[in-house]
């Protein structure tokens, strides 16, 4: 919420571009965080009788939590494939690269993968009904032997996470090949036309701007390739836990633990990556203990 607040009040240093896809990166990372950690698994384990165990409602947050998971997942690729139009594509840059796409952009994928994950809400079942209200959710018998689920499940799976796991592996690869001819290209002009290899003050402000993409797509990549290798391991081997001590039980979990994590990294790799961040966030800080001083000691 603290990164939210800051990157909206545009004074980070970011084009409003940028600025767009990351507000959208955040706000849909903080959805992700409060429905599956807080509404599901937490609940899970430490509320196992409340009402969000009534079968309407766990449903809709399974829904919830496949929609932000993938609407996050998605922007991550938006971002990058943003940031490769203005590095690799000079003519469509300037069309492409607006504020105004950005925000067509999320509000699209937004839209789509709402959509696109709505079929997980019809999966369940009550496990029981206690006084005419049906209570937990368990998958349909319908679900493991219907070709159609099996194919909505296989067409969710690739979209999240496989082909963007392999969407922003690509690009950053292309993008750095052209970062490094760019660079060697315009360290030989300068050479020739100084006869000195100055540090270049242009190519050292562009290669802090792309900081933060690497970081980010490369934070996604390591915490998501757990899931991706697991997902394929088990498509191709038909092999599912069996008991808690089984290494596919622990690797599952690892993997969903990682894959959650990824959605609470983006606010610790702006604060170490951004200096006008971090100025940012401690004003926030500075105004949030005065407050709390305030209120103590009126």
């Amino acid at each position: 919420m603290v990164a939210i607040l800051i990157l909206s009040r545009g004074k980070c240093g970011l084009s409003k571009c940028i600025t767009r896809y990351l507000v959208g990166m955040e706000v849909a990372d903080l959805l992700l965080v409060i429905t599956d950690p807080i509404l599901r698994q937490i609940p899970w384990i430490y509320f196992p009788d409340s009402f969000l165990f009534i079968t309407p409602i766990c449903s809709s947050v399974n829904f919830l939590v496949f929609a932000t998971t993938m609407v996050s997942v998605l922007l991550t690729v938006a971002f990058t494939f943003d940031r490769f139009v203005t590095i690799c594509c000079e003519k469509l840059n300037t069309k492409y690269c607006t504020e105004r796409t950005a925000a067509v952009v999320i509000g699209t994928v937004s839209v789509l993968c709402s959509l696109e994950s709505a079929p997980w809400s019809f999966i369940y079942e009550p496990l029981y009904i206690i006084d005419n209200v049906p209570w937990c959710c368990i998958q349909k018998q319908s679900f493991h032997t219907s070709p159609a689920w099996t194919t909505f499940e296989l067409f969710h799976r690739i979209c999240t996470p496989c082909v963007p796991f392999f969407l922003i592996l690509l690009l950053n690869v292309l993008m750095v090949r052209r970062i490094l001819a760019a660079s060697r290209h315009r360290r030989r002009l300068r050479c020739l036309g100084n006869g000195e290899n100055h540090n270049d003050p242009e190519m050292e402000n562009r290669k802090k701007s792309i900081t933060l993409l690497f970081i980010i797509s490369g934070s996604f990549i390591l915490l998501w390739v757990t899931q991706v290798v697991f997902y394929i391991y088990q498509r191709i081997t038909k092999r599912y836990p069996t008991a808690v001590n089984d290494p596919l039980y622990v690797t599952q979990h690892t993997a969903g633990m990682l894959q959650l994590l990824s959605s609470c990294t983006n606010t610790c790799i702006y604060a170490v990556t951004q200096t006008k961040f971090r100025e940012e966030l401690k004003k926030v800080v500075k105004y949030a203990l005065y407050l709390i001083v305030k209120i103590v000691n009126p």
